[in-house]
């Protein structure tokens, strides 16, 4: 069995990405830091989902972030 390689390369680069889009978006003015982190978990939480296919803990993981981002985008502040 040969081990991914590419798949632990590629989530340590979506963290990095991940953790420099929240900073940068934690610099901006409001209301515009609140939509762009919401957005962020929102497209986190869809990708998640679309990435599932039939894996349903990572669909529902999906959906309490899609939830989370739109709650986080309109509602927390």
């Amino acid at each position: 069995m040969r081990p991914d390689l590419l798949r632990p390369l590629l989530g340590t680069l979506g963290l990095l990405i991940g953790f420099g889009l929240y900073a940068w978006a934690g610099d901006l003015p409001q209301p515009w830091q609140r939509l762009s982190i919401g957005a962020m978990f929102a497209a986190l939480g869809i990708s998640a989902v679309l990435y599932a296919r039939g894996e349903r803990w990572i669909q529902v993981l999906g959906s309490v972030l899609i939830l989370y981002g739109v709650l986080r985008a309109f509602v927390i502040g």
